[in-house]
């Protein structure tokens, strides 16, 4: 579609050319060039006919051309209209400037302008000047006219600068738009005619013809539209009352604004206007009821609804709305009873209501509406009173014992109490009454007003120290009242009960070499007795087997904390018994007795004693002789050695610390048997010297080293020797047997001793510690030197343990507390365990 060619209807006007839209939608737009005096003005839009587009006088809607006799100042001006499409078109620059296109390349034409430079670009192809953004007068300008935006055009080669001034010219784009969709306005009834009220007005941001020019009112009977010029801003609208107003005939009206500006076509805005017609004051409240009544029972509770006084008013507002207050306040006590909500109209009771005092109360209500001018009526409510039983019964206790011993015999009387009640007949007959479960009775006078309070049975004061004693008044009344008195009573103590040990009998595993004063255990007696009663004091009584017991043992008697005073030896005293005495320190004084039996625990402070081999001199030393022809295997000597503890501690191994040839000679661990290795050769020595070391298996292990010198002879000089050893021998082994017969017996003697008192400890009182000792079985020793070696199960807590090594007794084997040389062995059974270790 081609620009069609414009009427030519005045000499003025001639078209230059027709440029392409660039906005890439295809349309063709015109450029139409005329002059006005000495200026030439273009105009670039879409199709139009210049009449409907050149309003002379005004240069709206145009492009200004340069005038090529005016073209020395350097000054271009263009007119468009705003919101024109992206590419649309403005002015050939290079045209106006009279340069030739050419050259445009080489002499770089572009467009340099403050913040406002992209609104427009240049082609530099042709010159042409286009518009680069959406170009929007209201924010370029606001409500200024006219308004230019200024570039500068710079061309290089020779260097050139010339300004372009583009105006832009305003549109119709805005409808005027009132502050708010909605006004409301409030008129009173009362308004007189012609009085105005004014509106807030529409605003239009456009300018010139296309902003606000008039305001339409709908039709109505009561009010018409002024329009007044009073500033800048515009017209301002104002609402005349032109008829009187009735509320009671319509009350709301509903108006609409309508604001229309000078565009072609125009453009309007509109207002929803709510008139509300305001009420005056001009009916006074009415009862719906003169008179009212109601009857209460007296005493009724307080905060209890007794009726609702209503009054209404035909008013609205604050004409119709009614508030409601007691008249004569100051005359009565009504405000002290009753309670009048002065919005509800409802009445309550808030002070007591007694039938005794007042049978019958007479209020007076006034409905008072909120006008300028409150009109008011008045209504009287009537209240009767209706007697019931509302008196408890009262208690008065005129004698009390606040404390008696609890030996006190039945029958003690602990408190007088009078009761009296305010009702008459029935209402007024007390019956007292106590809890069945205490040991307190009641036991009323002949005339049925006072009660004594005595003892019905044996008090306790361990049991309970104190009564709270609730006595209940019940009138016989319909519906009943009642009411309650509580009397507390303390007992005070007899000493009446002996100190009672934390348990008995006390178990005490004690290690030997203990530091002597330092405490060994403590012992707790408590009584259930108070005061100086209860005040328990420790001694200590009667030791086992004979001995003294201040000798070793002290305890402190405020605390029961016991001490040692000396350092026990477990191979000298393995076991003892004892007993503590706790006594109270009431009148008379009562104690009792707790048995502790007292274990001592081996330790290892004995080193292993050689028993053989040993010389003249009494020295671990000796010499043995044999053949050279021996063969590997074949028994040198044999170590023997005893130690004096027990369990592990007792628990020998050997080993070989020097030999001559160590791989000659070779030494049993456990036996201490000494065998060659191998045959003698010829290189081989003829005397051989072995050291052996006797440890014992305690935690810190204590030795003993013995010597045997090894001679290796010919065969007929170690037969020889042999006999004569051979008797020399005999000797010595009738000498070693004889100790270790000593020996081994006081060995079994203290172990009977030993399971011995366990057996009078456990038939003196049911045993506590002995099943925790079990002997589960004895093993053979396979070293081939005929020790027998234990196994002892025993008990400590929840556990048991297993004990494992040469022969021992139960007392010094068993090691609680620290279960060296145990076997842990678990047990399902869970058992109270009455020991003390320490």
């Amino acid at each position: 579609m081609q620009c069609s060619k414009p009427p030519d209807y005045s000499p003025k006007y001639s078209r230059d050319s027709t440029y392409a839209d660039t906005s890439g939608n295809g349309t063709l737009c015109h450029s139409i060039q005329y002059r006005s005096g000495d200026k030439r003005y273009m105009l670039v839009g879409p199709r139009m006919s210049i009449g409907s587009a050149i309003v002379p006088g005004s240069h709206a809607n145009t492009l200004m051309v340069p005038d090529h006799r005016k073209r020395a100042s350097g000054e271009i001006r263009y007119s468009i209209l705003e919101e024109l499409k992206i590419g649309t078109i403005v002015g050939n620059i290079a045209k106006d400037l009279g340069i030739d296109r050419g050259t445009l390349a080489d002499r770089n034409l572009r467009i340099v302008t403050g913040a406002k430079q992209d609104l427009f670009q240049v082609n530099q192809r042709d010159g042409a000047l286009f518009v680069n953004q959406r170009i929007d007068r209201e924010e370029l300008c606001g409500k200024s006219a006219p308004c230019h935006v200024n570039l500068k055009a710079v061309i290089e080669n020779p260097l050139e600068m010339h300004h372009v001034t583009v105006e832009i010219v305003d549109v119709n784009d805005h409808y005027p738009i009132f502050p708010d969709r909605e006004y409301r306005l409030e008129v009173p009834e009362s308004t007189l005619i012609g009085v105005r009220f004014e509106l807030e007005g529409a605003s239009d941001p456009d300018i010139g013809i296309n902003t606000l020019r008039q305001y339409k009112l709908s039709q109505n009977d009561k009010f018409q539209l002024e329009v007044e010029d009073l500033s800048n801003d515009g017209k301002t609208p104002f609402l005349l009352l032109r008829n009187p107003l009735d509320r009671e005939r319509i009350a709301q009206y509903s108006l609409l604004l309508t604001a229309v500006d000078g565009g072609i076509p125009p453009r309007s805005g509109s207002l929803n206007i709510t008139v509300i017609v305001l009420d005056i004051n001009d009916h006074a409240p009415v009862c719906d009821q003169q008179r009212y009544s109601v009857t209460v029972k007296e005493n009724i509770a307080a905060g209890t609804f007794l009726l609702r006084v209503n009054a209404s008013d035909l008013d609205e507002g604050v004409n119709g709305a009614v508030e409601y207050s007691f008249r004569s306040k100051l005359k009565s006590k009504t405000s002290e009873i009753f309670h009048l909500d002065q919005i509800t109209g409802e009445i309550n009771i808030i002070g007591p209501v007694d039938f005794e005092e007042e049978h019958m109360y007479e209020l007076k209500v006034q409905a008072s509406d909120k006008g300028p001018v409150p009109l008011s009526t008045q209504c009287k409510v009537f209240v009767l009173v209706e007697d019931v039983n509302d008196n408890k019964p009262e208690i008065d206790v005129t004698s009390l014992s606040s404390r008696i011993r609890e030996d006190a015999p039945p029958g003690t009387v602990v408190a007088l109490m009078g009761v009296t009640d305010l009702d008459s007949g029935v209402n007024g007959q007390v019956v007292c009454t106590l809890a069945e479960d205490l040991p307190f009775d009641l036991r009323p006078s002949s005339e049925g007003n006072f009660y004594s309070l005595v003892t019905k049975s044996p008090l306790d004061r361990e049991s309970v120290s104190q009564y709270d004693i609730i006595v209940t008044a019940k009138d016989l009344g319909s519906p009943s009242l009642s009411s309650t008195k509580t009397i507390r009573v303390e007992i005070s103590d007899i000493n009446d009960n002996s100190p009672v040990f934390s348990q008995s009998p006390y178990t005490l595993y004690l290690v030997e070499n203990n530091v002597p004063g330092a405490s060994m255990f403590t012992v707790s007696a408590s009584d259930a007795d108070e005061g100086e009663n209860a005040l328990v004091s420790y001694s200590l009584g009667r030791v086992s087997a004979g001995l003294s017991v201040t000798s070793f043992l002290n305890i402190n008697s405020e605390n029961g904390n016991i001490y040692a005073l000396k350092s026990f030896d477990f191979e000298t005293l393995k076991t003892f018994q004892f007993q503590v005495v706790a006594k109270d320190s009431g009148t008379p004084s009562l104690n009792s007795n707790a048995t502790v039996n007292v274990f001592i625990l081996d330790q290892n402070d004995n080193a292993p004693v050689i028993l053989s081999p040993v010389s003249a001199n009494g020295s671990a030393e000796g010499v043995e002789e044999i053949p050279r022809n021996v063969n590997a295997g074949h028994s040198v000597a044999k170590v023997r050695a005893f130690d004096a503890d027990i369990g592990y501690n007792a628990w020998l191994s050997f080993s070989l610390q020097h030999a001559t040839d160590a791989s000659l000679f070779g030494l049993e661990r456990y036996t201490g048997q000494i065998r060659t290795l191998r045959s003698f050769t010829e290189t081989d020595e003829a005397e051989h010297k072995l050291v052996i070391v006797v440890k014992d298996n305690g935690n810190v292990s204590l030795s003993a080293t013995a010597t045997v010198i090894i001679k290796a002879v010919e065969p007929k000089e170690a037969f020889a020797a042999s006999d004569t050893k051979s008797a020399e021998q005999t000797e010595e082994e009738n000498d070693v047997t004889f100790y270790l017969i000593i020996t081994l017996s006081s060995v079994s003697a203290l172990f009977l001793l030993s399971i011995i008192g366990l057996i009078v400890m456990q038939c003196s009182k049911p045993p506590d510690y002995s099943p925790k000792y079990s002997r589960d079985s004895t093993y053979a020793d396979t070293s081939g030197n005929g020790t027998l070696c234990h196994s002892i199960q025993y008990r400590s807590g929840d556990k048991r343990y297993m004990l494992v090594g040469p022969r021992m007794s139960i007392g010094s084997a068993i090691v609680p507390g620290s279960h060296a040389n145990t076997l842990m062995v678990p047990d399902h059974r869970k058992r109270a365990s009455g020991e003390v270790r320490n």
